[in-house]
């Protein structure tokens, strides 16, 4: 596929890697030669300076060729302008980042695409659907669900009081009800084998089916994690105000907003159950005075990484039992999951796992980030013979960095062992390092 880019800020760069690392033919363009210069000196892909909102610029990239043109600038009229000038000129598929929620309404759709506007990305919006599935268990790191919740995959930072640590897998039961897909620890990710075992500290990410998560609950050691009744958010971010109308309404929500005309504006755009509060979250006697230490998640959503990971580290020293960080240079998300300071969020990265699915050739269902570990998870749906029919799973030569971690049949999840033979009609759900995805194609088609 050839792919032009726009944009090489942290979304557009992210995307650039990862479809260079697929060998595809990536066209970034940017106005700013040192970013491009940083780009092209490390990945295969080609270039070039210029406006993307001027013809003369599009045509010099050849966008008449392109299978997919993606805009993702933080302006979101030069991102439309791109597009529908991308779309005039032979762009087969367009998508645009956006900054207004108004624009995803359905009733909208038609408008868009009638202008040559394909999708339309709004990473906040992602970002708070990320923050509020996740917040329903206090005791994970992350939850996705597939298939209508018939599968879903755990990440669970495992203590010293788990039941499963220190244990080869080759050891443990047979007919255990998950399948752990992969473990992260510090900067290592592990596709777990029969020798391998799991330790205090790390990341694990479990699939399994929804009626085995208080079982997952109970063998990771976190029982004593309460519900969440009360969250704390510091910044009234469009992230805030997106998470703050998603959030159940049986939980309380402060956010805590230092610019008070910014306070203002946040009462016009939340319900009133959510209570607005001027002040510095950063500040101890304020969040003491709010009862931080009866307070069940701290989300520290301002557009600034270090303010956002130093408030988390202190809410949790002040008693708070899980934190979230919306962390917006992907260069600190390891370093903040070595503070062990809770749940980490990256809208860039979301976005670029959107966008990624759209140019896969094979129909799939939904591609999902993990935020702690460099990879993905994907649903592909068995429409008809195919390689993934032919053989058992333990029998299909999977490429490295790649395991099957379940299947939804007939709307039922179903564990995957070696002997597991893959239907047609069959969702299966896979786990696998970003630069893999593009390599499992070949099974689904």
């Amino acid at each position: 596929m050839r792919i032009v880019i726009v944009g090489a800020g942290a979304v557009g760069t992210h995307l650039a890697k990862m479809l260079s690392e697929e060998n595809e033919n990536v066209v970034l363009l940017d106005e700013s030669e040192e970013k491009l210069g940083k780009m092209e000196a490390l990945f295969d892909l080609q270039t070039i300076v210029g406006d993307p909102t001027k013809i003369s610029s599009l045509q010099s990239a050849n966008v008449n060729d392109a299978d997919l043109f993606v805009a993702v600038t933080p302006d979101e009229s030069r991102n439309m302008t791109a597009c529908i000038i991308a779309h005039y000129l032979g762009a087969k598929k367009t998508v645009a980042r956006i900054d207004n929620y108004e624009y995803l309404l359905p009733k909208h759709k038609e408008y868009f695409n009638s202008l040559g506007i394909d999708s339309l990305i709004y990473p906040e919006q992602l970002a708070a659907e990320e923050i509020a599935t996740n917040i329903k268990y206090s005791w994970m790191r992350q939850m996705l669900e597939f298939g209508n919740g018939a599968l879903v995959m755990i990440g669970v930072k495992i203590r010293s009081n788990a039941e499963i640590i220190n244990i080869p897998f080759k050891e443990l039961a047979r007919d255990i009800p998950y399948h752990v897909v992969a473990i992260q620890r510090g900067d290592e990710t592990i596709i777990p084998r029969g020798n391998d075992v799991i330790q205090a500290e790390d990341l694990v990410c479990f699939m399994t089916t929804f009626d085995q998560i208080p079982f997952i609950r109970r063998i990771t050691g976190k029982e004593e994690f309460s519900e969440v009744r009360s969250i704390i958010i510091m910044g009234g971010s469009r992230i805030a105000v997106r998470t703050a109308r998603l959030i159940p309404e049986h939980i309380k929500v402060k956010i805590i907003e230092s610019d008070i005309k910014r306070c203002h504006k946040l009462l016009e755009l939340v319900d009133d159950r959510v209570m607005v509060i001027n002040g510095d979250a950063r500040d101890p006697e304020l969040l003491r005075s709010e009862g931080i230490d009866r307070t069940d998640v701290f989300m520290a959503l301002c557009d600034n990484s270090e303010t956002n990971i130093l408030a988390c580290l202190a809410a949790k020293r002040s008693g708070v039992s899980r934190a979230v960080s919306e962390v917006e240079n992907i260069d600190y998300i390891s370093m903040a999951e070595s503070l062990d300071i809770g749940s980490i969020i990256n809208k860039k990265k979301l976005a670029a796992s959107t966008i990624f699915q759209m140019m896969l050739n094979t129909d799939v269902s939904s591609v999902k980030c993990l935020t702690f570990i460099q990879a993905v998870v994907a649903e592909f749906p068995v429409n008809g013979e195919c390689l993934i029919t032919k053989k058992p799973v333990k029998e299909l030569g999977l490429p490295d960095g790649a395991n099957i971690g379940g299947i939804i049949r007939n709307g039922k999840g179903m564990n995957v062992t070696g002997n597991t033979m893959i239907q047609i009609g069959d969702h299966v759900i896979v786990f696998c390092l970003e630069h893999v995805l593009k390599k499992l194609e070949k099974y689904f088609r």
